[in-house]
């Protein structure tokens, strides 16, 4: 008998890990391949909702970087493809001159107000729509516990005990 990576794993462990893994992969996709017609990347509109979210004064590069889970050169790369599209500015943060901050150009918000409508309409239609309140509340209870920020049992600040 061949061994498998998921030895040891609860026959109800294994549906959630797969399902978790299969929900993600095909909504991921799916997200991407709507949003490419626009042509941007998941990880382009990510950055460009951040920057979306921070308003005209931008976000440092770092903070970005950091909030997107990626590499400093990794993030560099994605910048400077931003940048060279004409969506996005760098400059000296006006808080600390070491800093670079970076921001949306009128063309990067005008793209980004598209994408918008376009991401969330999806989310809804591949996502929201297929759950109720009560599963949203879950999940987002779920997310929360799997937080590194979070304690060995998975509270967050402002948390309740859990019983």
């Amino acid at each position: 008998m061949l061994a498998m990576a998921t030895d040891g794993l609860q026959d109800l462990e294994q549906e959630a890990w797969r399902g978790f893994l299969y929900a993600h992969d095909r909504i991921w996709r799916e997200l991407e391949s709507r949003l490419a017609t626009m042509n941007v990347s998941m990880a382009e509109y990510s950055v460009l909702a951040l920057l979306g979210e921070a308003g005209p004064e931008g976000m440092r590069m770092s903070e970005l970087a950091r909030r997107r889970l990626m590499t400093t050169g990794g993030f560099t790369r994605l910048a400077d493809r931003l940048e060279r599209r004409g969506l996005i500015e760098r400059r000296r943060s006006r808080v600390d001159g070491r800093s670079v901050d970076a921001a949306l150009t009128d063309e990067g918000r005008a793209l980004m107000r598209r994408a918008w409508r376009q991401h969330h309409g999806d989310l809804r239609e591949l996502f929201f729509d297929r759950l109720d309140d009560d599963r949203l509340r879950c999940l987002a209870d779920v997310w929360a516990r799997l937080d590194p920020e979070a304690g060995p049992a998975g509270d967050l600040p402002g948390d309740l005990p859990r019983a």
